[in-house]
């Protein structure tokens, strides 16, 4: 089997990794920045509200989340904006797109459960089901979530008995070496084909261009297995999460052939300190006290810290 229908089968089988809503953060396989701090959402929050008060998106605009997950991050985002601009949280409606049907009703009941009505929302499986004539799309590590081929210089990886073997195979530049995720293209052009104005927002680990090296790994339990370290993949297939580092350079000229017109590029430290994260935690230390300030800016440190999600971690803005 070709390595990219293995590890679409891998995560998104019928009994794929995804399908079985494995738990994210200490009890699970790895962590992410929603994992971290709310004030991830917070931030990402911020921005819209400022971005609607500089005319680029409308006060009834969609909001909508890709790769959701429990839907905490979508949580994180509405609360945060009901808290800095109610009056927004009462025209904005909310979405999230995701295929995977228990997902779908942990998403619905989560919000639900949190906001009860006070919320506009829509969960939904597909792109085609939404559309607006101005929306902010989101996601947080969506994109190296992929099904990707494995590459090295003219050959390309398939799986047998849970092995990875090489082939031969006409039209692969011979220079090439990594992962080649599918699927960034036709994600773009559905994104850019539902909505008149539209700004998406990802996070991610990669690079700017391709690492001319393979990047492929798996996550099970915390721990990080390199795909050619191992005699077998069958112990790991369906029961961890598979990846491989973003192209970033890639993505961007894939929302560009669809006719994204601007894109930023920026070590996820940076964007969230631009998007007013400190400015959050200056409002809370106010509201909250200097301990529980005191207790997030650890949190948030996580986001930040080089050595940790802030320099490892981009996050890509287009329009």
């Amino acid at each position: 089997m070709r390595f990219s229908d293995y590890a679409h089968d891998w995560l998104y089988g019928e009994n794929g990794y995804y399908a079985k809503t494995p738990p994210i953060g200490k009890r699970g396989d790895f962590y992410t920045s929603v994992s971290a701090s709310p004030f991830f959402g917070g931030a990402i929050a911020n921005h819209i509200v400022r971005q609607i008060a500089a005319g680029e998106l409308d006060e009834d605009a969609l909001i909508c989340e890709f790769g959701a997950h429990g839907a905490e991050l979508t949580a994180d985002v509405a609360q945060f904006i009901h808290t800095i601009a109610p009056k927004l949280f009462a025209s904005l409606r909310f979405a999230i797109v995701e295929p995977i049907a228990a997902l779908r009703e942990r998403q619905e009941r989560y919000l639900q459960e949190g906001f009860g009505g006070a919320i506009t929302l829509l969960v939904v499986p597909k792109i085609d089901d939404l559309s607006a004539k101005s929306s902010f799309v989101f996601a947080n590590e969506l994109f190296d979530s992929f099904a990707f081929d494995i590459i090295d210089r003219g050959k390309i990886a398939f799986v047998e008995n849970g092995a990875i073997v090489w082939r031969e195979e006409a039209g692969l530049e011979a220079s090439f070496r990594g992962e080649r995720f599918l699927g960034y293209e036709s994600f773009a052009k559905r994104l850019r084909s539902r909505f008149e104005r539209c700004e998406f927002m990802t996070f991610d680990y990669g690079t700017k261009e391709a690492r001319g090296d393979f990047s492929a790994r798996i996550y099970k339990d915390h721990q990080v297995f390199a795909l050619f370290e191992l005699p077998t993949l069958a112990p790991f297939f369906q029961n961890s999460d598979l990846t491989a580092d973003v192209n970033f350079g890639a993505l961007i000229e894939a929302f560009r052939g669809a006719g994204f017109e601007t894109a930023t590029l920026k070590n996820q430290n940076s964007a969230l300190i631009e998007m007013g994260i400190a400015e959050l935690l200056k409002l809370y230390e106010e509201k909250a006290g200097f301990e529980a300030y005191r207790r997030e800016v650890g949190r948030v440190r996580t986001l930040l810290d080089p050595a940790t999600l802030g320099e490892r971690f981009k996050m890509l803005l287009v329009r």
